[in-house]
């Protein structure tokens, strides 16, 4: 990693001082620890990272450039300019998948257009710590909507000007405002051996706590002015700094009130008229008095602890460091402070140690991890020899501790070979295979990306499968889950069939490699199959020779399963390749964790959706309906859509609805609704009282949702059907003569949002043998097209429902269904009801 903080490039594009002091505004008027802004690059298409306040640049190079077109939530704000809000990890992973792979750690973000005059120039960024849910950070958000209105009119000038307001260079690396407290006071003093005279300015005796005329002015003064315990050093120590040796670091001093003060002592400049002769005598001498705050103290002991100890800035530099941490990575303390970590120790340039930086520069938690040090290097050129390590080849524990400001480190050798460690290559063990060896190259973030769009435990192995072995060279693959206590097969491909039989429902009491990988959460690799035999005497080995790799599957500390890699032929694995492969290991676990959790609760989902669904529509013998439900095909996309026909008076009321947001706490929402809207309609309520009710139930329940609903009561006798729409997409209505139309509804807000919504009804009249329609988005929404090219794709099909006599309203349902039961991938539920009106002579198979 390499600091960007010192560049002295001249950027193109808007002044860099406006583009700095826009983002570190949005950070004072949020609660964020980091932040940015893109701008519109002179590529068609393509937004770069003009400033990043608060991270290393390098650390986060993936996201320097965004194509507009892709899922990411910066391109999401550009195209739409609706700000997006993401409060948490969950939400993140929710929306944006892909982008929650890439930095799978627990902080929330804001992004809000930069605009002006209806030109659009970039996206403005925060990241803060993360949020319960998006209406935390509502105020936030208007905040930061400000800073950016103001950076687009800044920016509108300057292109009227003349000015290019795009940007091509990489980003600028800047601090961001301090949260700590203001830096300590500084007071000056000066002392002449010659005369006695000691000089102190306004601060220097506020510091003391000396009245403002009552110091003598002589060192004896001095000397009574701080803690006894310290008055007997100092004259001797000024009077070494008069010859010429001052002390090469600030002198710790208490005042008498015990207040500490820092101490810096340095000749007086001489002037040129002074003969050389006098160089010998006590020159005068001066100095500076510093009020550290704690942080000294925090410094002073961190210098005698037994571990290394060393804080990095947001921008990866090192500030502080003890002398331990030097000696640990073998670089001199003086070298390592003011330089970025990855710069002067480049050994830690590695992908695990970058993730947990990254993690700790975005979260406030904890990161841990283990380090093997490499043999030290001879020095080149005049560089002075690195500081001698005793555990060159042993592992260090770091320990990374986040603050606002800063991040602690600590390091300590590993008393052990730590369990998240790959094992040593043996000294006499073959070179590797140049094909095979691509783990350098491999990054974890490459699998993780793949395994984002993963929700079941078979997409989870699929991709481990099509991702990970190719990259590695393996030929098989095995993957145990754990259940009860006891190892199932999820998944296998490569090995002899029924190979693996045997080894299904394994105890944890098993001698097995595959059984102890997880229970000692260490992984296991053989270079061959001698080696696995010698080690597991008796273990059944299938026909083909070649190399293993045993990979515990532990997510959050607990345990998932366990992973088999097969290889062909006999090969060593480099200690690159091991690292990188248990990584991976970490990564397939947190993933077939989440395929669990997402199976079993989209099982709870779609039950307890079925079960509030209607199994039965009400009957009317002057009407006909027909219900379709198609859930979701990713994951948990079960969602809150529901239909219904309702008994209402002499009449039939005809309900659809889609509640926001997927799982289980959609579809109990959806129950709810269902079941108020029902009780509203068997007292042949409204249609607006029916709205204005069910509104007003849900914000009293504030399941922190909101919802959409068409409601029509129909007389089945006249055909005048009375409608209201809360936020609902418009009906469909077929004419017996085969005319399609969008029935226009003048609707209000969605419910659930505002308690004095009003929700104005529409008459309209259903002929014998018109078929309404009512639908939600998932059936008309596609990804990339606009919605009202769906609707009108409706349209044409329901024109066309048209079929031979006898074909029941049932039909035409499927019909208007089938293109969204065929596709693969449906991220959304579709609830879709029809309804009409039978009368001598008609039937909608034929209207």
């Amino acid at each position: 990693m390499t600091g960007s903080a010192g560049d002295e490039r001249k950027p193109s594009g808007p002044p860099p001082a406006l583009l700095t002091g826009a983002v570190a505004d949005a950070l004072r008027a949020t609660d964020g620890r980091a932040g940015g802004v893109y701008l519109c690059s002179a590529t068609s298409g393509l937004l770069r990272l003009a400033v990043l306040s608060g991270l290393p640049g390098p650390l986060f190079r993936a996201w320097w450039r965004v194509q507009v077109d892709r899922p990411f939530p910066v391109a999401d704000v550009f195209r739409t300019g609706v700000p997006v809000v993401l409060a948490n990890a969950a939400e993140t992973m929710r929306r944006y998948a892909q982008f929650a792979a890439g930095l799978p750690f627990q902080f929330g973000s804001l992004y809000v257009p930069v605009v002006a005059d209806g030109r659009s120039f970039g996206v403005l960024t925060v990241l803060r710590p993360a949020a319960g849910d998006a209406t935390e950070v509502l105020a936030e958000r208007e905040r930061l909507t400000a800073v950016a209105d103001a950076l687009g009119a800044d920016l509108l000038r300057l292109g009227a000007g003349g000015r290019a307001v795009t940007w091509d260079d990489e980003p600028l690396c800047v601090r961001p405002p301090a949260a700590g407290p203001p830096p300590g006071r500084v007071g000056r003093f000066s002392w002449d051996p010659a005369t006695d005279a000691v000089t102190l300015d306004e601060q220097a005796r506020a510091l003391l706590g000396l009245p403002p005329d009552e110091f003598p002015g002589t060192l004896d003064a001095l000397a009574r002015a701080v803690d006894p315990t310290d008055a007997h050093r100092l004259p001797g120590l000024l009077h070494r700094t008069a010859l010429g040796r001052p002390p090469p670091l600030p002198i710790q001093v208490r005042t008498t009130e015990g207040g500490l003060r820092l101490l810096e002592l340095w000749e007086a400049t001489s002037t040129e008229a002074e003969p050389a002769a006098s160089c010998a005598a006590p020159r005068p001498i001066a100095g500076v008095l510093l009020d550290p705050g704690p942080g000294a103290l925090a410094d002073g002991a961190a210098d005698l602890l037994p571990e290394g100890v060393f804080c990095l800035d947001r921008l990866g530099l090192v500030v502080y460091a003890n002398p331990r941490a030097g000696h640990l990575l073998g670089v001199p303390r003086e070298r390592l402070v003011g330089r970025p970590l990855w710069e002067t120790v480049p050994w830690l340039n590695q992908a695990t140690s970058e993730e947990h930086l990254r993690g700790a520069l975005l979260t406030p938690d904890p990161a841990h991890f283990h380090v093997r040090l490499p043999a030290a290097e001879p020095p080149a050129g005049n560089e002075p020899p690195a500081v001698p390590r005793p555990y060159e080849g042993d592992w260090l524990h770091v320990s990374l501790y986040p603050g606002p400001d800063l991040v602690t480190c600590t390091a300590a050798p590993a008393s052990r070979v730590p369990h998240d460690a790959p094992e040593p290559t043996a000294p006499d063990a073959p070179a590797p295979d140049s094909a095979a060896s691509t783990a350098p190259q491999y990054r974890p973030i490459v699998l993780a990306i793949a395994l984002s769009e993963a929700v079941t435990a078979r997409q989870v192995s699929a991709v481990v499968m099509q991702e990970l072995l190719p990259a590695f060279g393996g030929r098989r693959l095995a993957i145990y889950l754990l259940q009860e206590r006891h190892l199932y097969l999820a998944w296998e491909s490569g090995f002899p069939e029924g190979f693996l039989a045997p080894f299904e429902g394994v105890a944890l009491d098993a001698r097995l490699p595959g059984v102890e990988t997880l229970t000692t959460g260490r992984p296991l690799f053989f270079d061959s199959m001698q080696q696995l035999a010698a080690a597991y005497p008796g273990i059944a080995l299938d026909a083909v020779e070649g190399s293993r790799a045993f990979l515990p599957l532990i997510a959050s500390g607990r345990p998932v399963g366990s992973c088999i890699l097969g290889f062909d032929g006999p090969r060593s694995f480099t200690s690159e390749e091991r690292t990188v492969l248990t990584a991976l290991a970490g990564l397939i676990a947190h993933a077939m964790e989440k395929a669990q959790r997402y199976d079993t609760e989209a099982a709870l989902a779609r039950g307890l959706q079925q079960a509030l669904l209607p199994r039965r529509l009400s009957q009317h013998a002057g009407v006909e309906t027909a219900g379709r439900y198609l859930p979701g095909t990713e994951g948990m996309d079960v969602g809150g859509d529901w239909y219904d026909v309702v008994e209402a008076g002499d009449g039939l009321a005809l309900v659809i609805g889609d509640v926001q947001g997927h799982g289980v706490q959609a579809a109990a929402t959806m129950g709810q609704l269902r079941s108020a809207v029902r009780a509203f309609a068997l007292g042949d309520r409204p249609p607006e009282e029916v709205m204005g009710g069910t509104n007003h139930l849900l914000i009293d329940l504030d399941p922190g949702q909101f919802a959409s609903c068409c409601y029509v009561r129909l007389d089945p006798a006249t055909g005048v059907a009375r409608a209201a729409r809360a936020g609902h997409l418009p009906p469909l209505l077929r004419h017996a003569d085969g005319r399609t139309e969008v029935v226009e509804l003048p609707g209000g807000v969605v419910l659930g949002v505002d308690s004095r919504a009003h929700y104005p009804v529409t008459e309209l009249r259903l002929e014998p043998g018109a078929i309404l329609a009512l639908y939600t988005d998932g059936l008309v929404e596609r990804a990339g097209h606009d919605i009202d090219e769906g609707i009108t794709a409706l349209r044409t099909v329901l024109a066309e429902a048209e079929g031979p006599v006898g074909r029941s309203l049932a039909d035409v349902a499927d019909r208007l269904t089938a293109t969204a039961r065929q596709a693969v991938d449906r991220p959304d539920d579709i609830a879709l009801l029809l309804a009409t009106r039978r009368g001598a002579g008609a039937h909608p198979g034929r209207a």
